[in-house]
């Protein structure tokens, strides 16, 4: 049955006309698109959990990056979550087994907590950039409030603007063959989305990165307060957060640009070209976008000085209570020792008191 699934043939629409046959290669990527989406799971899962209670100690403290922080992890907690549904659906043969209405659900929920981390990424950014750069001017400007509202601003017009997800025929996952979200077909209304999302949500939030990043790092180069070892650390990061960017969701948006473009030239669809030699690097691209949520919180979380000292403060008072617990444990043994003593010297006692004394 898997291997039917496999090598079953579809109908390819080009702008709106049915013009030929297809077949996907569904099992070149079923074993890595499996072990890459269990290990982020693994991997991600706790490291989020964490890093919510983290920063949300932060945000009781008034930090404002703790804002944009806290709804990251959450943001990337909850697109985490569907990584289980696309593991059996791909594990499957990418046959869906639930409701077109689980599909849409689970694909919205994908791909809008998808662009909410970019976009929150990009605050991260500005917000350590103004901190770095404007620290003086930047003082009445950055607050928890603001921060707040940017971050709702920010869920409402990415949400909104997936709401097209539920009308998308590739979201019909009742029918035929029971596909989710598969980029078979070349729509209209597909190839615009990919123009946004490439537009929208890679190329523009890279210049804000590589922007922000850039300059916070020659600020920090030209300080003569900071040890060498603290310009070395702020260098890493900036290259560590652009780069990271670039690996998870640079091959994904290029080929969604790909994709828009190849649309207007039906003479490169005809021969399959898509299906034959760009489907199994697109989903090995999807699966490379979710190792970002998994590395969020060791890039950004771990790296943030206030949050290492949260962290060494919640370790020396699990060890403060690890060594009062052992030394009342130690004491109660202590106390128990002398009264089973106690009672072994006083029952002696009466015991000698039994014994018969001679005439």
């Amino acid at each position: 049955m898997q291997e039917l699934a496999v090598t079953q043939p579809f109908v390819t629409v080009m702008n709106g006309n049915v013009n030929l046959t297809c077949t996907t290669p569904y099992e070149e990527n079923r074993i890595p698109l499996v072990v890459l989406y269990s290990v982020v799971l693994f991997v991600g899962l706790p490291a989020n959990l964490a890093t919510v209670y983290l920063t949300l100690l932060q945000v009781r403290r008034k930090n404002v990056l703790g804002i944009y922080l806290l709804s990251l992890s959450v943001c990337d907690f909850s697109y985490l979550l569907t990584l289980p549904v696309w593991a059996m659906y791909v594990n499957g043969g990418h046959r869906w087994l639930w409701s077109s209405l689980a599909c849409q659900v689970t694909g919205y929920v994908f791909f809008t907590n998808m662009y909410i981390s970019i976009f929150l990424l990009c605050c991260v950014s500005i917000d350590r950039y103004v901190a770095v750069v404007y620290a003086v001017e930047s003082r009445g400007l950055r607050r928890q409030r603001l921060a707040t509202l940017v971050t709702f601003i920010i869920c409402m017009v990415v949400g909104l603007g997936h709401v097209p997800v539920f009308n998308m025929e590739e979201g019909n996952a009742a029918t035929g063959e029971r596909r989710c979200f598969e980029p078979g077909q070349s729509t209209a209304m597909v190839t615009g989305f990919n123009y946004a999302r490439f537009c929208l949500g890679f190329f523009a939030p890279l210049a804000v990165l590589v922007f922000t990043n850039r300059a916070i790092l020659a600020n920090v180069q030209a300080s003569t307060g900071l040890r060498p070892c603290q310009k070395d650390k702020v260098r890493l990061l900036a290259v560590a957060v652009v780069l990271l960017f670039l690996v998870c969701f640079g091959p994904y948006h290029i080929i969604l640009l790909m994709r828009a473009i190849t649309y207007h030239f039906p003479q490169v669809q005809e021969d399959c070209h898509f299906e034959k030699r760009i489907y199994t690097p697109y989903t090995i691209s999807l699966g490379l976008s979710t190792i970002n949520s998994a590395i969020n919180p060791i890039l950004y979380v771990l790296s943030s000085d206030n949050i290492r000292k949260e962290i060494r403060s919640c370790l020396a008072g699990f060890k403060s209570r690890a060594g009062h617990h052992q030394r009342s444990t130690d004491s109660s043994q202590n106390k128990m020792h002398s009264k089973n003593s106690s009672d072994q010297l006083s029952t002696r006692d009466q015991e000698k008191t039994r014994i018969p004394t001679p005439c």
